[in-house]
């Protein structure tokens, strides 16, 4: 183990001193936040616990004040930053606090799941059996996921380029962060976290059709090659992939992962206005990520979806959106 690697597992283990003294005169280390902005630099021996580098997070975010919080994201960052496509992925020794936020928020969404998912996903889920009492390795769950739908997980340490998230799909790839929410709010994050990436895109990439869904869509992303058509594109994945609600045996269910990871959300959905499964509307309807969605759109049975969904995939390029009359 190297120098950089001897850093990086003081730091994603909390153990501040230790990585103050290892940086002295040997290391720079440098730590971006979740848009890239560079946050930090440890060398020379100038750091000090209380200044080890930090996350910029927004006013409003449940963990802005919490400064040992915004160094933990930083530190879980630094993994996703360092990390080389095919390695293994470095695992993340999670705190009490975390491993808490785990248990009782993938405990509540367990029981919402039988009341409010998709049969489709119960079954992917079951399949990849997530840990219920502690957090999952970002390696194991991607070993996971290769043996049920040959997709495989790689971390990020916080939001990427869209093109670059989309296309990442093309090659069965799924980028994740391995960051956890705020202890203070376990129901709520502000951005995706472990709990969205793992309990909802991991558990519905356990499903082979919902697999190939993915990979169509990154497939679909590379041929979006206009501003408009990058759009539209994300418009539809958002109110399928992310937020999707379909019937089923005289039921509304989800099988969208940001309703599925969403505490509050998955049992909110219903209240929203449901419209019919419409395509080139989805393609135009505007959104907001700070809230519950006002407006979802319904397919009338799981088969559609993915018949509809991975023909417009496949047949997705720069015309689209004219086609469709956007």
């Amino acid at each position: 183990m190297d120098v950089s690697d001897r850093a990086v597992k003081l730091a994603t283990t909390g153990k501040f001193e230790q990585l103050h003294d290892l940086c002295g005169g040997q290391l720079k280390m440098m730590v971006t936040s979740p848009a890239g902005w560079p946050v930090g630099e440890c060398h020379n021996g100038d750091m000090k616990d209380a200044d080890f580098p930090t996350v910029e997070l927004s006013a409003d975010h449940p963990g802005f004040a919490d400064t040992a919080y915004r160094q933990r994201r930083a530190a879980i960052a630094a993994v996703g930053e360092a990390y080389v496509s095919g390695e293994t992925i470095p695992d993340v020794t999670y705190t009490d606090e975390e491993q808490g936020v785990w248990r009782v928020v993938s405990a509540e969404l367990r029981e919402k799941h039988q009341r409010y998912a998709a049969a489709e996903y119960i079954d992917s889920s079951e399949r990849l059996n997530l840990p219920k009492d502690h957090v999952p390795q970002l390696q194991d769950v991607s070993t996971g996921l290769q043996k049920l739908s040959d997709f495989r997980i790689e971390p990020v340490p916080g939001l990427v380029p869209t093109r670059r998230f989309y296309g990442s799909l093309t090659e069965r790839c799924f980028l994740s962060t391995q960051y956890i929410r705020h202890y203070s709010a376990p129901y709520y994050t502000p951005e995706p976290d472990i709990i969205h990436e793992v309990i909802g895109h991991a558990n519905t990439l356990a499903s082979p059709r919902m697999a190939d869904l993915y990979n169509e869509a990154g497939k679909a992303s590379l041929r979006a090659e206009s501003d408009k058509a990058m759009d539209f594109f994300s418009r539809v994945f958002w109110f399928t992939l992310e937020f999707g609600v379909l019937w089923e045996e005289g039921e509304l269910r989800t099988y969208g992962s940001g309703i599925l990871s969403s505490y509050g959300e998955i049992e909110e959905f219903r209240k929203a206005e449901i419209r019919g499964w419409d395509l080139a509307a989805m393609g135009v309807q505007e959104y907001d990520i700070t809230q519950f969605q006002p407006i979802l759109f319904a397919a009338e049975s799981f088969d559609q979806m993915v018949d509809d969904l991975g023909t417009f995939f496949a047949d997705f390029d720069n015309e689209t959106p004219a086609r469709f009359g956007a």
